[in-house]
C-alpha cells in the first residue's frame, strides 16, 4: 500500500497526529522531491546497521583477535566519524535513524513491552526516498512495530524481509524460530528461508541491487547479529575457541566475522555491477556491547560501560561512510555526530527537500564529508534511556555531550543479571569502584573532558560547577521539549483492514494488560487465543474484553486454542484489548491474540 493511501486512511480513522516537533537545527526546505535543476544522477544508498556490535569489535579499532578484513579495508576507504553516538539500546536508536528526530518525539522510549512502537505520523527516510523515486528495501531487523500501520511495508519500504519484535527466537517470533533456516516476514507474510539469517539478508540485498540497478535504490540492511542468542555455525566459532577465548566471546567474534564476510560479498557486488562510485555505503552499530567485556575477554578499547548505559561504551559506535563519487575517503572526522544526523545527511546527499512540516533534530554532515571550508558549529547531543517506569524521567540515566565535555547522570538504570555482573567486573578491571545508588532518585552528576579523558576516568564536576550548571540547564530544556512532542500513549494497532488480516497481537505491542487497538470496519470477527501449553491445557474458561465487548466462554479440557467466533465489532471502537484465562482460580494474562475479520 502506498504512503498516501496509508496516511489518508489514518486521517479518516482519526489517528493522524496533529503535533510535530518544534526543534529545527537547520532551516528546512519545504515540500518533497528532487531539487529543481539537479542533473547529477542521484546516489544509491546501502545502510548497514549491526546489532550490539561494540566500538572494540573491529580490527581497525585495535582489537587484536577479531578478524574483520573487509570492514578494516572499508574503514580505510571511508570517512570515519570517530565520535559518533547513538542511544544505549536498539529501538530508540532505530527510531532516530529512520526519522532524524530524537526518539522521545516518536513515542519510542525503550526496546520492548509496547514501548518500541513508532508513531505512525512520523515520516521515515524510506518514505522520503520512495516518494522521490527510489526503490526501497529492508532486510533484517525493524523493531518499531509488527502490526499495521507500523510495519516496514506501511512505513516506506517496497520490499521487506524482517523478523518480528526484537530478535529471532524472541517471544514475538514464531515458536522455535532460529538464526538457521528462519521464518521471516516477507512483505507482511511469514515465509521459511534456507540458510543463516545474515546470509539470507545479504542474499536478498544483492538480489535487490541486481533488480534495481537501473534506478536509484535505498537498502536498509539491519541485521540482528551480534545480538543474543549467540547462534552461529561452528566453523566461525572454532578459530576463536582455538585461541583460548571463552565460548561466549568466540561466538560473538564468529558472528562479527560472518558480518564481515557478507559485507565483503556486498561490496564486491557493487564493484562488479559498476555501482560502486555512485553508491553511498554506511556501516554502523545500534549501541554498545551487551555483555562479556571483561569476564569473557571481549575487547572494549578501554571504553567505560556497556549497552544500556550512557557511558562511552554504551553509546559510542563505529560509523564509516563511503561515497567514491561524492567525497574523498581515507579520513577521520572528530566532530561529534549522532543517529539523528543520518536522515538529513542522506536527503542532502540526494539533493532532496526535507519532509514538509516536520522539524528534524539532526543536521546534514555533508559539509564535513565534503571537507568544505568554514567553521563547524559546536552543539550538544543528548541521550537517555531507562526502564521501570518506561515513561521518561528528568535526570534519570542521561548524557549531554558537546565537542569537549560530557555531562553524565548514570544512576537509576535498574539493570540486573549478566549485564550488571559484566559492568561490575569491568569497573574492577579498570580500577573503578562501583557505587550503587541508595535509591532510584539519587542523582550524581559527573563531568568529563572527553577531549582529554575519552575513557571517562576523571570526574571534574567539582572543579567546574559552572559548566555542570549550564549543561544541566540545557539538558532540562531539551528534555521538556522532546518529551512533550507527542506524549507516550501507544500507537494503535488497527484491526479489520485489508492490509493485515488476520492480525496477530504479541508481546511486542502489549502494555499495561493489553493492546491499544482500533476497529477499522464493522463486521464479524474471530478472536483466538493461541499458543496455550502445559498447565493451560487444563483451563476450561477464557476471557476477552475490548470496550463494551465482554466475552467469556467454557472450553473442553485439553483445548490448545480458545476461539471466540462471530464476534460483532463496530467501526471506530477504540480501547485496550485484554485476554486472560482462569487457572486454579487465578487470572492468567494471555499475551498472544489473533483477530480476523470474517466479512
Amino acid at each position: 500500500m502506498g504512503k498516501q493511501t496509508r496516511r489518508e486512511f489514518l486521517k479518516m480513522m482519526g489517528l493522524a497526529a496533529a503535533s510535530v516537533g518544534t526543534l529545527s537545527i537547520l532551516p528546512c526546505r519545504t515540500g518533497m522531491g528532487q531539487i529543481t535543476g539537479s542533473k547529477r544522477k542521484q546516489p544509491n544508498i546501502i545502510f548497514v546497521l549491526t546489532d550490539d556490535q561494540g566500538w572494540g569489535d573491529l580490527g581497525c579499532h585495535g582489537n587484536p583477535v577479531v578478524k574483520t578484513p573487509n570492514l578494516d579495508k572499508f574503514a580505510e576507504e571511508s570517512v570515519e566519524f570517530s565520535q559518533f553516538y547513538v542511544c544505549p539500546v536498539c529501538s530508540p536508536t532505530r527510531a532516530s535513524l529512520m526519522t532524524g528526530r530524537y526518539n522521545y518525539r516518536t513515542k519510542v522510549a525503550v526496546a520492548g513491552g509496547g514501548w518500541s512502537m513508532m508513531d505512525t505520523d512520523e515520516v521515515t527516510i524510506a518514505e522520503a526516498l520512495r516518494d522521490a523515486g527510489y526503490a526501497t528495501a529492508i532486510f533484517g531487523k525493524w523493531h518499531l512495530g509488527d502490526n499495521y500501520p507500523m510495519r516496514t511495508i506501511d512505513q516506506g519500504f517496497d520490499e521487506s524481509i524482517v523478523h518480528k519484535g526484537g530478535g529471532i527466537g524472541y517471544p514475538d517470533d514464531p515458536p522455535g524460530n532460529s538464526y538457521f533456516d528462519p521464518i521471516l516476514q516477507h512483505n507482511g507474510k511469514p515465509e521459511k528461508f534456507k540458510g543463516y539469517c545474515m546470509d539470507v539478508y545479504t542474499d536478498a540485498t544483492i538480489k535487490f541491487v541486481e533488480d534495481n540497478k537501473d534506478k536509484p535504490f535505498f537498502v536498509y540492511l539491519s541485521t540482528n547479529t551480534v545480538h543474543t542468542p549467540l547462534q552461529i555455525s561452528d566453523e566461525y566459532v572454532a578459530p576463536y575457541k582455538a585461541m583460548g577465548l571463552t565460548d561466549k566471546t568466540a561466538r560473538v567474534y564468529g558472528m562479527v566475522t560472518n558480518i564481515d564476510d557478507n559485507f565483503g560479498r556486498l561490496l564486491a557486488k557493487l564493484k562488479d555491477s559498476g555501482l560502486e562510485d555512485n553508491t553511498i555505503v554506511i556501516f554502523m552499530s545500534d549501541n554498545g556491547p551487551s555483555q562479556g567485556v571483561v569476564e569473557d575477554d571481549r575487547y572494549s578499547a578501554g571504553l567505560r560501560g556497556l549497552k544500556g548505559m550512557v557511558y562511552e561504551n554504551g553509546i559510542r559506535v563505529p560509523c564509516f561512510i563511503r561515497w567514491p563519487g561524492g567525497f574523498k575517503g581515507g579520513r577521520k572526522i572528530d566532530r561529534i555526530a549522532a543517529h539523528i544526523d543520518i536522515m538529513p545527511t542522506l536527503l542532502d546527499a540526494c539533493e532532496l527537500n526535507r519532509p514538509k512540516d516536520v522539524s528534524l533534530d539532526g543536521v546534514s554532515l555533508m559539509p564535513l564529508l565534503r571537507a568544505d571550508d568554514g567553521d563547524w558549529p559546536n552543539r550538544t547531543l543528548y541521550f537517555q534511556w531507562h526502564s521501570q517506569p518506561f515513561i521518561p524521567q528528568l535526570y534519570r540515566c542521561f548524557a549531554a555531550r558537546n565537542q569537549k565535555y560530557k555531562l553524565v547522570q548514570a544512576q537509576g538504570l535498574d539493570i540486573k543479571g549478566a549485564i550488571m555482573r559484566s559492568y561490575k567486573q569491568t569497573c574492577r578491571a579498570q580500577g573503578r569502584k562501583y557505587q550503587p545508588p541508595k535509591n532510584r532518585n539519587e542523582f550524581r552528576f559527573e563531568l568529563f573532558d572527553i577531549s582529554k579523558d575519552p575513557l571517562e576516568k576523571n570526574d571534574i564536576s567539582a572543579e567546574h560547577p559552572e559548566i555542570v550548571a549550564k549543561m544541566k540547564a540545557d539538558y532540562e530544556r531539551w528534555f521538556n521539549d522532546v518529551t512533550t512532542t507527542r506524549g507516550f500513549d501507544r500507537p494503535k494497532t488497527i484491526l479489520g483492514t485489508p492490509y493485515e488480516n488476520p492480525t496477530m497481537l504479541t508481546p511486542q505491542g502489549w502494555r499495561k494488560g493489553g493492546w491499544a487497538v482500533q476497529i477499522a470496519n464493522t463486521g464479524k470477527y474471530t478472536i483466538t487465543l493461541p499458543r496455550l501449553t502445559g498447565k493451560a491445557l487444563t483451563v476450561r474458561r477464557a476471557y476477552v474484553k475490548l470496550g463494551d465487548v465482554d466475552l467469556s466462554k467454557d472450553f473442553e479440557k485439553g483445548t490448545t486454542e480458545f476461539k471466540f467466533e462471530n464476534v460483532e465489532l463496530k467501526k471506530g471502537l477504540v480501547g485496550r484489548l485484554q485476554a486472560w484465562i482462569e487457572l486454579k482460580g487465578k487470572r492468567v494474562i494471555v499475551k498472544y491474540v489473533d483477530v480476523k475479520r470474517l466479512d
